[in-house]
């Protein structure tokens, strides 16, 4: 088969197959060391390719375009815009240190901008994503914690502050959920002592979570073990006052009836 094509219409493919090498170039480069070979363009040609990638979900890419905005135009507004854009691009890529790295850096250099707030959100949302099951070292969670609460200090009346201030609750449960594991590790382990020391943390450190009832039992459970039978009897009656109707209280009536411990 053969083809009939004009000087012009042969112009035309030669330069739309040059911009798809270039492209493809661009692309692998990103892939490879996530750094792009200098290549003048404008600010607005860089931020609207940027744009492009991260609207097809190519996140990774998104993200080392806008830092090629700050790279090649540093005193442009626009590199502000890049930095922060920078940071979600990379949430999204599900790169969360660098977010927060992109997040951070954008505070240092513009704390009172009005999308600061967003930046520390940005922070406390990527350490709320790499929460680690209760199992494992909870640094991840205390550090969520504590980024979303500088949002809700911070910003309380912004957007941003209601559901910082829903992920700080989850993640105190997350905590309280943790020092459960331990307490009835070591109750199940006859370290009787260190056990109540957990129990404690949760019934008084994390009071609003959903582990108190039970802490509370396990805690008598604890006493009990230990021979501190004045102890076991204060906490459940107070266990009882406060959940009557807890599964855990009446585990917790049945096992100080054992011991002969009258409960009104």
């Amino acid at each position: 088969m053969v083809f009939n094509f004009g000087s012009k219409q042969v112009f035309k493919i030669i330069r739309t197959v040059m911009f798809s090498l270039v492209a493809v170039v661009v692309v692998a480069g990103c892939a490879s060391d996530k750094k792009l070979k200098y290549q003048e363009r404008t600010v607005t040609e860089i931020y609207d390719s940027a744009l492009n990638y991260l609207y097809r979900g190519q996140y990774k890419y998104a993200a080392v375009i806008f830092d090629e905005v700050e790279r090649q135009h540093p005193y442009s507004s626009w590199a502000r815009r890049a930095q922060l854009m920078s940071s979600y691009a990379f949430f999204k890529a599900r790169k969360y240190d660098e977010s927060i790295l992109a997040a951070q850096r954008f505070i240092s250099l513009h704390p009172g901008n009005k999308d600061a707030a967003y930046a520390y959100y940005l922070v406390g949302l990527s350490y709320y994503m790499q929460i680690a099951d209760v199992r494992r070292d909870q640094k991840t969670t205390e550090q969520a914690m504590s980024a979303l609460s500088e949002v809700v200090r911070r910003y309380p009346f912004s957007k941003y502050a209601r559901d910082a201030k829903l992920k700080i609750d989850l993640t105190r449960d997350h905590l309280a959920g943790k020092e459960m594991e331990i307490g009835r590790y070591y109750l199940n382990q006859g370290e009787f002592i260190a056990a109540i020391g957990r129990f404690r943390n949760v019934v008084y450190k994390y009071q609003t979570t959903s582990h108190v009832a039970e802490a509370m039992h396990r805690l008598v459970e604890a006493y009990l073990s230990a021979g501190i039978l004045p102890e076991a009897y204060k906490t459940a009656a107070v266990l009882g006052k406060n959940y009557p109707d807890s599964e855990w209280y009446k585990y917790s009536y049945e096992l100080m009836q054992k011991f002969n411990v009258k409960l009104n």
